[in-house]
C-alpha cells in the first residue's frame, strides 16, 4: 500500500465520520460546533482528492488499485454528503436534487466502465473538474446554512451564507446535467467512430473476396487430372 492509495483510503474512511457528525445529536448546533466540524471534515476529505493524485504522479506510483479507488472515493463522498443533506437541510437539498446529482455520478461511472470494456477511455473534461469544485462549495455552504443564514464580517457588510448556498446548489444541478450530457456525447461519438471503422473494415474484406476471380473450367480440369 503506497502513500497515494493510503490517502485515498483515508478519504473513504472519512465518509462514515461525516455522516455521523451530521446525523447524530452528539454535537450541538447551538454554537455551530456540528456545522463547523462537519465542514472541516468534508473540506479535508475533498482536499485529499488533489493530494493523492499529485503524489501518485510525482512519485510514479500510479497503480491499478489507485485508478479504481480514486474515482470511487470521490463519488462515495459526494453521494454520502448529498444523501445526508437531504435530512440535514431539506429546504435547500430536497430529495430530487440529490437524485440528479448522484445519478449523474453513476451515469459517468457506467459510461466509463462500458468504454473500458470496449478498449477506449473517456477522459475527465474541464467541465467535470469544475463541477467537483462547485460541489464542494455547495456542500459546505448548505452545512453552514443550517446554523447561520448570514455572517457579519466587517461593519455593515454581511456575508450571505443562505444565498450562496441556494445559488451554489442550483448551479451544481445545472453543471451536473450539462457535464453528464457532455460525457454522454463524448462516449457516443467514440462508440460511433468504432462502429463506423468496423463496418468499413467488414465492407473492405467483403469487397476483396468479391474481387477474386473464379477459377476457369479448363484450369479446374487440369487441377483434377493432375
Amino acid at each position: 500500500m503506497n502513500l497515494p492509495n493510503s490517502i485515498t483510503l483515508t478519504r473513504i474512511c472519512s465518509i462514515p465520520l461525516l455522516i455521523w457528525i451530521l446525523s447524530s445529536n452528539y454535537f450541538s448546533s447551538a454554537h455551530g460546533l456540528k456545522e463547523l466540524l462537519a465542514s472541516a471534515v468534508f473540506i479535508a476529505a475533498a482536499m485529499t482528492d488533489g493530494i493523492d493524485g499529485y503524489l501518485a504522479r510525482k512519485r510514479g506510483q500510479i497503480t491499478t488499485m489507485g485508478i479504481l479507488l480514486d474515482p470511487m472515493a470521490d463519488k462515495l463522498l459526494i453521494a454520502a454528503a448529498f444523501v445526508t443533506l437531504v435530512q440535514f437541510n431539506p429546504s435547500l437539498v430536497p430529495a430530487w436534487i440529490a437524485v440528479i446529482i448522484i445519478g449523474r455520478e453513476f451515469l459517468v461511472s457506467g459510461l466509463r466502465s462500458i468504454a473500458a470494456s470496449g478498449g477506449f477511455t473517456i477522459e475527465a473534461s474541464e467541465l467535470g473538474k469544475f463541477k467537483m469544485v462547485v460541489q464542494i462549495v455547495s456542500v459546505v455552504a448548505v452545512i453552514l446554512d443550517h446554523r447561520w443564514k448570514e455572517w457579519p464580517v466587517y461593519g455593515n457588510f454581511i456575508f450571505p451564507v443562505h444565498w450562496i448556498a441556494y445559488i451554489a446548489i442550483w448551479f451544481v444541478v445545472c453543471v451536473s446535467l450539462v457535464s453528464g450530457i457532455d460525457y454522454f456525447v463524448a462516449f457516443w461519438s467514440k462508440i460511433d467512430k468504432r462502429v463506423t471503422k468496423r463496418r468499413r473494415r467488414h465492407a473492405f474484406v467483403l469487397s476483396r473476396r468479391k474481387a477474386q476471380p473464379a477459377p476457369r473450367a479448363a484450369d479446374a480440369d487440369v487441377a483434377t487430372t493432375t
